[in-house]
């Protein structure tokens, strides 16, 4: 017959305090590297980086496109001035203020080894971070989090927002796919609420088995989740999301990152790129989410931005020269936004392969001359502080821009 135990009982708040002989309840983990929090944010569809962050100092810019090129500054719909040769398309004027704080940085004629020009297979690609022929399943980001020595036991240490787990995430047991914060919730029916999570609590208060204590914390992440209401929820600093999915998505991110519950990555989309015809109004309102979106996101969060890095990519560019349907078609590269408080920024990236004919690729495409995992790579080691980036990465040796400063 067992024998009653002789260590006196622990009340549930002094447990959930960390105190008597347990082990503390805390989400972010207090030991391992303690890097930012990654939001990866996959732009759907081949954004064309030429119509973002047009060359407007390349002379064959205007010549390839004559009815799509971006005007320079000075001009009726003209782009707004980065750096005397490259330009932001004016619907993603938001941005302009995180450039001149020198927190946002462009990183051009970007792109991945797959040559086939298919969404869905560069897609897969670049979400597995893998080169050609390589047949490894589990994603990029999957990996980093496999291979980070950290103790998070946060059930929400890896969040996509959608339907499902983006490929990049595949793989990874703490990772979760959600539409909406309130998917954490009990469903516990009111008039039965208090009974029913009383007996939980008293299930999981007293053990120092793995089981106990990983139902302690579950109980108490889903009594600070439901703490955040996506709909009252009130922005700081009259920060102004897009009322669309995309926007919806990043407010709570914001959340997330607010409770401190233990977030390492965010995953979020925004899909609809693929402009072959009528790529002007196509563009419009995409473009004016992603800026919108970006900019409440960082003024939202503060000085917790410190301690975030954004990643906004998309699998490949387009077409140099327009087509007769006023839009581009499938080509190579494009250009990445990186956003963040350990981003050196102001600045555009990787070497500019040019646009003149003789300069594009057999079929007319802008040379890839940054391997997308170089920025990667980079974010892994600097920023999110993992050592192993030939785990997360490995059929590629990296050569990084500088473009981070390391986490302190």
């Amino acid at each position: 017959m067992p024998q009653p135990s002789s260590q006196p009982r622990i009340s549930r708040r002094d447990l959930l305090r960390g105190k008597g002989k347990t082990s503390k309840l805390v989400f972010r983990p207090e030991t391992g590297p303690g890097g930012d929090v990654l939001i990866a944010i996959f732009l759907r569809g081949a954004m064309d980086g030429l119509h973002t962050v047009p060359p407007l100092g390349d002379d064959h810019y205007a010549r390839q496109r004559p009815t799509l090129a971006i005007p320079e500054p000075g001009k009726a719909k003209a782009a707004l001035d980065l750096d005397g040769y490259f330009g932001l398309h004016p619907d993603l004027d938001p941005l302009l203020e995180l450039w001149q704080e020198r927190r946002l940085a462009v990183v051009h004629a970007i792109g991945s080894p797959d040559t086939t020009l298919s969404h869905f297979e560069a897609m897969q690609t670049m979400e597995r971070g893998v080169s050609d022929g390589n047949t490894t399943a589990s994603g990029w980001l999957s990996r980093h989090l496999a291979s980070l020595a950290v103790e998070n036991t946060s059930p929400v240490r890896a969040l996509a927002f959608g339907d499902v787990l983006p490929k990049s995430l595949q793989g990874s047991l703490s990772a979760t796919a959600v539409r909406s914060l309130k998917e954490f919730r009990l469903g516990i029916p009111k008039d039965w609420d208090a009974g029913f999570r009383g007996l939980l609590t008293s299930l999981y208060e007293e053990g120092q088995d793995p089981a106990s204590r990983a139902g302690r914390n579950i109980l108490e992440l889903l009594e600070s989740l439901e703490k955040l209401d996506p709909d009252t929820y009130q922005p700081e600093r009259s920060a102004k999301y897009p009322e669309t999915e995309f926007g919806r998505g990043l407010r709570q991110v914001a959340q997330f990152v607010k409770a401190d519950v233990g977030l390492e990555v965010a995953s979020v989309d925004l899909g609809g790129w693929d402009a072959h015809v009528a790529q002007v109004a196509l563009m419009t309102g995409l473009m004016t989410q992603l800026s919108q979106g970006l900019h409440a996101l960082y003024t939202d969060l503060g000085d917790r931005m410190r301690r975030v890095t954004v990643l906004a990519m998309t699998e490949f560019g387009r077409r140099v020269h327009e087509n007769s349907g006023l839009g581009t078609d499938h080509g190579r590269a494009s250009a990445m936004f990186v956003l963040g408080g350990g981003v050196r920024g102001g600045k555009v990236y990787g070497r500019w392969p040019g646009v003149a004919p003789a300069q594009l690729d057999k079929d007319g495409n802008l040379r890839v001359t940054t391997d997308y995992r170089d920025i990667l790579s980079e974010v892994v080691t600097k920023r999110l502080r993992n050592p192993h980036a030939d785990r997360v990465f490995p059929d590629y040796t990296p050569r990084p821009l500088s473009l981070f400063e390391p986490v302190t």
